[in-house]
């Protein structure tokens, strides 16, 4: 189950460093009408919160193989 979840973890915070506009099109852009965009700092952070995301799914991995 380790296995399952890190791999997860993995993808969902490749997804969020490749495509951080996507991530914000989930979370808040059904809410507005219209056009508009995330800011760059919205970006940034969700670039960032990727990276520490995929760190974490490496490390559960490494203990779902390990175990």
């Amino acid at each position: 189950m380790l296995i399952f979840a890190g791999i997860l973890f993995i993808a969902i915070g490749i997804l969020n460093i490749l495509n951080p506009n996507f991530a914000w099109q989930l979370r808040e852009g059904w809410k507005v009408d219209g056009d508009s965009e995330p800011s760059d700092t919205y970006l940034t952070l969700t670039k960032i919160s990727g990276v520490l995301i995929t760190v974490a799914g490496i490390f559960i991995l490494i203990i779902g193989i390990l175990t």
